[in-house]
C-alpha cells in the first residue's frame, strides 16, 4: 500500500510542477517506489528486471537533471515550460525517450516487463508512463519536430518487427507499448492534445487486457490456447480488446490513430503518415495472433498442458467497464474532433 501512494505521489508531483527540480523528484519517487513491486517474487529474473530498471531509470533522470542545469545555466530559467536552449531540449528528449522506452532506447522494456507480474506490468506500461509524457506536452514548444518524427518511425517499426515473434504475452504488450508511444511521439509538436488522448485511450485499453490475462493467469501463449475452456466470454472479449488496440475501424483504437493521420495531412506530412499506418500493420499481425490463441484455436487433444476447469467466478466489474469502452469508444470522436 505504501509504494501504491508512493507512486502516485511521484505521478501527481511530476504533472503539477513548475520547475525542474521538482519534476525530477516526482520522477525519482516513481522509480524508488516500482522497484519493490518489481523484485517482489525475488526470482532471479525479477531482481535481473528491477536491476535493469534501475539503471536505466536512473541514467534517463540524470540526463532531465542534467538538461535542465544547462538550459537553466544558460538561461537563468528553471521553468518547465521554458526550455529555449536548443542543446537541453536534445539531452531531454533522449532522456524522456529512455524513460518511456522509446526507440532506439527501448531495449530496457521487454525485458523488465517480462520479469515482472502482470499487474506490476500494467502498472509499468501505464502509470510509470505519464508523468514523462506530461514533461514532454509542457515542453513540447521547444522540442525538434524531425527528431522526435524519426524517433516515432523508428519507435512504431522497432514494435512490430520484434514483436512478430515472441510467445509470452507479457513482451508482446511490451512491443506493443513501444508502438504506440510511437504514434504519440509523432504528433507531439503539431497536435500535442492529440498526444494526452492517445495516451489516455492507450492505458485503457492496454489495463483491459492486462487484467484480462491476469484472471485468467496467461504469461505464455500455449496457456492462452487453452484458457478458452477456462473463461469463454472472457476470451471472445478479449479478442474485441485486442483488435481495438491493433486500432481496427468500428472499435476505439481506431480513434487516435484516425485523428493523428488526419492531422498529419494537415501539416503537409503525408509521407510520415502513410509510413507509421504502413508500419501499424507489423503490430495488426501479432494482436491478431493473440486474438487467434484466445478464441479461435481449438487446441489438439493431445497438447501438454492441463485443461483447465471452467471458472464460475464472476468477471471483475473493473474489467467489464475497461473492455467496455475499449471497444465502444468511437462514436465520441466528432466531440472530440471540435
Amino acid at each position: 500500500l505504501i509504494f501504491i501512494i508512493s507512486l502516485f505521489l511521484g505521478t501527481t508531483i511530476t504533472i503539477s510542477s513548475n520547475h525542474w527540480v521538482m519534476a525530477w523528484t516526482g520522477l525519482e519517487i516513481n522509480t524508488l517506489a516500482i522497484l519493490p513491486l518489481i523484485s517482489k517474487s525475488h526470482h532471479p529474473r525479477a531482481v535481473e528486471a528491477a536491476t535493469k530498471y534501475f539503471l536505466v531509470q536512473a541514467t534517463a533522470s540524470t540526463l532531465v537533471l542534467f538538461s535542465s542545469m544547462t538550459n537553466a545555466w544558460y538561461t537563468g530559467q528553471w521553468d518547465i515550460t521554458q526550455l529555449t536552449h536548443s542543446t537541453s531540449s536534445l539531452i531531454l528528449t533522449a532522456a524522456i525517450s529512455m524513460k518511456l522506452g522509446l526507440a532506439p532506447f527501448h531495449f530496457w522494456f521487454p525485458e523488465v516487463l517480462q520479469g515482472s507480474p502482470l499487474t506490476t506490468g500494467l502498472l509499468l506500461s501505464t502509470v510509470m508512463k505519464f508523468p514523462p509524457i506530461t514533461l514532454l506536452f509542457m515542453t513540447s514548444q521547444s522540442l525538434n519536430p524531425s527528431l522526435l518524427t524519426v524517433l516515432a518511425i523508428l519507435s512504431v517499426a522497432m514494435g512490430g518487427w520484434m514483436g512478430l515473434n515472441q510467445t509470452q504475452t507479457r513482451k508482446i504488450m511490451a512491443f506493443s507499448s513501444i508502438a504506440h508511444l510511437g504514434w504519440m511521439t509523432i504528433i507531439l509538436v503539431y497536435y500535442p492534445k492529440l498526444t494526452l488522448l492517445n495516451f489516455y485511450l492507450y492505458a485503457m485499453m492496454t489495463a483491459a487486457v492486462f487484467l484480462t490475462l491476469n484472471s485468467m493467469k496467461v504469461l505464455k501463449l500455449s496457456t492462452l490456447m487453452t484458457a478458452w475452456t477456462k473463461a469463454p466470454s472472457l476470451s471472445t472479449i478479449l479478442l474485441l480488446t485486442l483488435l481495438s488496440l491493433a486500432g481496427l475501424p468500428p472499435l476505439t483504437g481506431f480513434l487516435p490513430k484516425w485523428l493523428i493521420i488526419q492531422e498529419l495531412t494537415k501539416q503537409d506530412m503525408a509521407p510520415a503518415a502513410m509510413i507509421i499506418s504502413l508500419l501499424s500493420l507489423l503490430g495488426l499481425f501479432f494482436y491478431l495472433r493473440l486474438a487467434y490463441c484466445a478464441t479461435i484455436t481449438l487446441p489438439p487433444h493431445t497438447t501438454n498442458h492441463m485443461k483447465q476447469w471452467h471458472i464460475n467466478k464472476p468477471i471483475s466489474s473493473s474489467i467489464a467497464v475497461l473492455t467496455t469502452l475499449s471497444i465502444m469508444l468511437l462514436p465520441i470522436s466528432p466531440m472530440l474532433a471540435t
